[in-house]
């Protein structure tokens, strides 16, 4: 494939970075990293074509610096950028400032990246596309007697949410109406500190539901397609650490149906490049939660379940060549588990950066690792503590988690510690191997294990 875009700045660091690059290098696109005074010696800088040292470590400082991003295009001539995950990847005032400079955003544009980055917008938005919704208000709930009336009809246990919330942050439980009022001031006191705005809103508080999200692919023009759900319910404090696709709990007719109402809707809005709707799932229903107007840190689980490429189809609908396969096309094969480690000590979780003294990667038939780690690499201690994706395929789900269990005895990270060992006491869960978990299962485990 061939597209017009001739060189690509990369607006990300570690993994994901290293990705893009990799997906530019196969493609023929020369590529440019951009990296802060920490990140000098990172592997996505000494793969790219090019590098340009944006700032100091703090990411308000680098990453997040829109001017220091726009003065890199410039100095580089690069003319589309790639924003990963994370960091700039959904914000709206970037993909505009972008368009503004003649630059291009590989990406949805502005206005869905604004629209979905506003979880009230989102949930209008696609309760109006025939999108299944969880039961709450219309819209920010203006103070604590409105929770109340809403919560009522609704009924207990709800939860408050912010607006413009994400990870867990501003979202508080109210399992009676005694606490709903402590729970409506405390969500929109942490929606104000995180986010800058104190907007909550209410739903139904869905007592045991699996974490399910749906990949979608627009070309921007009114077309888009589907590949399938992926099951993300084993969570830590609202932060996933085990992605699996197909979903335990899903089957061949439930994913088309709840993939082709997803592809239909953002089709219909004229959404273009990757996006993921979230689910909770529960009783056969779905409830959508939110959209993620970018790339997942878990895509790679469809990337090997349906056997494409999802970085190299974002640069070629950014390019304007549309969509290089049709909903037809698209046939799940195998199941792929991703586990996401990360430089944490185990049981507490704290960040564990430092020195790798030893790195060697699993391999064989299936396994896969994305990484951006290798021996010498100094883990810096200001950024998201994942270091690793490990992902594994096999023909069918026992067949998978087998070879997880293969590929973590492989795996070597000497110099830190890293949550790897969680994945193997996981693997000795019978409710793991059996697919029996929800949202709530890895904290009551975490809970009893004594973390």
């Amino acid at each position: 494939m061939t597209t017009a875009i001739p060189k690509i700045l990369v607006a990300n660091r570690g993994e994901i970075a290293l990705r893009v690059v990799r997906a530019c290098r196969e493609l023929g696109i020369a590529s440019v990293a951009v990296h802060s005074t920490a990140d000098a010696d990172a592997m996505h800088v000494r793969m790219a074509d090019e590098s340009v040292c944006i700032g100091p470590p703090p990411a308000g400082q680098s990453y997040l610096s829109i001017p220091a991003l726009i003065s890199a295009c410039e100095i580089t001539g690069a003319s589309a950028v790639h924003p990963g995950y994370g960091f700039l990847s959904e914000n709206a005032q970037f993909a505009q400032v972008l368009e503004d400079h003649g630059l291009l955003f590989i990406g949805p544009r502005a206005e869905h990246i604004r629209v979905m980055g506003d979880k009230i917008a989102a949930k209008e938005t696609m309760a109006g596309l025939g999108v299944p919704c969880v039961p709450g208000s219309d819209g920010g709930v203006a103070d604590a007697a409105a929770a109340q009336r809403i919560a009522r009809e609704i009924g207990y246990p709800v939860i408050v949410k912010a607006a413009a919330g994400g990870g867990g942050r501003g979202m508080k439980l109210a399992r009676t109406a005694d606490e709903l009022d402590t729970a409506f001031a405390m969500a929109r006191s942490e929606a104000k500190a995180a986010f800058g705005s104190d907007v909550v809103y209410l739903e139904k508080y869905l007592a045991r539901p699996r974490h399910i999200e749906v990949q979608v692919f627009g070309d921007g023009q009114g077309h888009a397609v589907h590949l399938g759900e992926r099951d993300c319910s084993l969570q830590r404090r609202h932060q996933k650490v085990w992605e699996e696709a197909p979903g335990p709990a899903i089957d061949a007719a439930t994913r088309a149906r709840i993939g082709a109402i997803c592809a239909d809707a953002v089709a219909r809005i004229g959404y273009s490049g990757a996006g993921t709707i979230e689910f909770l799932y529960e009783d056969g229903a779905f409830y959508f939660i939110e959209m993620n107007t970018r790339l997942q840190v878990e895509h790679p689980v469809t990337e090997e379940v349906y056997g494409v490429d999802l970085v190299r189809e974002q640069i070629r609908v950014a390019s304007g060549a549309g969509l290089s396969f049709s909903q037809e096309e698209l046939i799940p094969r195998g199941h792929a588990i991703e586990v996401r480690i990360n430089a944490e000590q185990l049981p507490a979780f704290t960040p564990s950066p430092g020195l790798i003294e030893t790195y060697h990667a699993p391999g064989g038939l299936g396994v896969r690792i994305d990484s951006a780690l290798y021996e010498g690499y100094r883990v810096p201690p200001y950024y998201d503590s994942l270091i690793a994706k490990l992902i594994v395929r096999g023909a069918d789900r026992d067949a998978a988690l087998a070879r997880l269990h293969r590929a973590l005895a492989e795996l070597i990270i000497d110099g830190i510690d890293t949550t790897a060992p969680l994945f193997d006491a996981l693997l000795n869960e019978a409710d793991i191997r059996a697919g029996r978990y929800d949202i709530h299962w890895l904290e009551a485990w975490l809970s009893r294990a004594g973390s």
